[in-house]
């Protein structure tokens, strides 16, 4: 059963509510729980058996800015420094209005999260993640977004949220006048459930796991393993088309360049950020590290047989170890340990004069260019001369999250094509335009979670004024 839109009103004696919210992610969790802390019944429609989504598969690390934490542990910040970061790393591309609304709601957000709900955060020290001018990623204690998601569900459903899980949305009713007045949902057993609402948010998915959306919108991607959720299907998008409603920054994703194969897990940026360096097949370094992740997905996928291989050492193994995603990886058998330089290159199938080189390179060869521009970039030099034993892991690139979507305005409001905003039907996470541009290079780290986060905070407290009015 596809996404469809439908003309009318769902039956009268389909049960009411005046907010529905798709989705039961970091995004429509965090939706639910501003609502219920205002007052406002709701009820979350979650197509898994228990709430998951993209922030269950990601790191779970909260970028923002002028939180009590970082307040505490003497950073100092800000909403306007934080925006200025965003729009560094997508080269002023990003939505302005989304990138100041979003910096300015995320910091109180968290401090709502810990002081009112007692979820802990902490900020992550030793090391800066790509892009960001200072230490401001928040994450649970556990540093996983299963946890995160799992902290979430707890506190809304102790405010009084409504999880409907297994219960998938294929309908949204919507009246001549173009106001949403329902939903339908699909149940396991084939039954399509309806309710009514009074404001519709859409915190669903993006289209990473829809193959055709990929082929039409990321063609560079088409080819590239999905990581991602497989919730995102692409039905915010298609109900967004029939709706007529506007849609924006399609060529946005989060790519990540470290995936290990086969073992299919995530590793943590923080071996590229501390001195860790990637080879291809031939031995050789072919893209600046620190410039970030999702990029790097591409320059991954433009090498040999489209793989890498992770490169670090003693020090930098110790601190992936603080990560429980890259401890599962090492517990599958993603890490190998090489005893000196011949080790390693024999494990890479490259010359050894080629590993030896690995600590020497600062600049592209003349010969070699940026994946992505098409020019000659620098590459960041090797802060320190990595040291046997070496460690590597075999990764390949893969897509985690698309970044476009409907086109919201900083209420997040759904945008007609003529830019004027439907009456009650809002979005936000991966279901709407997010702060990353238009393209990979774009992705400054955490612009997902921020998105979700702050936006489903923020049209929470839309919808709510909607409902009230």
């Amino acid at each position: 059963m596809n996404p469809a839109v439908r003309t009318g009103t769902p039956a009268p004696d389909a049960p009411h509510i005046p907010v529905a919210i798709v989705g039961a992610g970091a995004c429509g969790l965090v939706a639910a729980l501003t609502l219920r802390d205002a007052g406002v019944e709701c009820v979350l429609l979650e197509r898994d058996a228990q709430p998951s989504g993209s922030t269950a598969l990601s790191s779970g690390f909260i970028p923002a800015a002028g939180t009590a934490m970082q307040q505490a542990a003497g950073i100092q910040d800000s909403p306007a420094q934080f925006a200025a970061d965003i729009q560094a790393k997508a080269h002023g591309t990003a939505a302005a209005h989304l990138v100041a609304a979003f910096s300015a709601r995320i910091g109180a957000a968290l401090d709502t999260l810990q002081a009112r709900h007692g979820i802990t955060f902490e900020v992550l020290d030793g090391f800066l993640y790509p892009g960001h001018s200072v230490r401001r990623m928040h994450a649970v204690p556990q540093k996983t977004g299963a946890a995160l998601v799992a902290q979430l569900e707890r506190v809304a459903t102790a405010a009084g949220a409504d999880i409907v899980t297994q219960a998938t949305v294929r309908e949204l009713w919507v009246d001549r006048a173009g106001r949403i007045t329902g939903v339908g949902y699909e149940r396991p057993d084939g039954r399509v459930e309806q309710l009514r609402c009074d404001a519709l948010i859409l915190a669903c998915n993006g289209f990473g796991g829809n193959p055709a959306m990929v082929r039409e919108l990321l063609p560079e991607m088409v080819d590239a393993l999905f990581a991602g959720h497989t919730g995102n299907d692409g039905s915010a998008i298609a109900w967004g088309r029939s709706l007529g409603a506007r849609l924006a920054d399609l060529g946005g994703y989060q790519g990540h360049g470290s995936w290990a194969i086969p073992q299919g897990a995530l590793i943590t940026w923080a071996v590229m950020m501390e001195g860790g360096v990637q080879l291809n097949a031939r031995g050789e370094r072919f893209h600046d590290e620190t410039e970030g992740y999702s990029e790097a997905a591409v320059h991954v996928l433009a090498q040999p047989g489209g793989v890498a291989w992770d490169v670090f050492d003693g020090p930098i193994l110790a601190l992936a170890r603080g990560f429980p995603d890259f401890c599962a990886a090492e517990a599958a058998g993603a890490l190998k340990t090489c005893a000196d330089a011949p080790a390693l290159a024999a494990l890479i199938g490259c010359a050894t004069e080629k590993i030896i080189a690995m600590n020497d390179l600062s600049t592209l060869g003349n010969d070699q260019k940026d994946s992505i521009n098409g020019v000659n970039a620098p590459r960041a030099g090797v802060r320190r001369p990595l040291l046997p034993p070496y460690y590597a892991i075999k990764v390949t690139g893969a897509l985690f999250h698309t970044q476009g979507g409907l086109d919201i305005d900083a209420r997040c409001r759904v945008l007609r094509a003529d830019g004027t905003p439907f009456a009650n039907l809002l979005a936000a996470g991966g279901a709407a335009r997010g702060v990353s541009g238009n393209a990979v290079w774009g992705y400054l780290s955490g612009n997902g979670l921020l998105s979700a986060v702050a936006g489903g905070a923020i049209a929470a407290e839309t919808a709510k004024g909607m409902v009230n009015a």
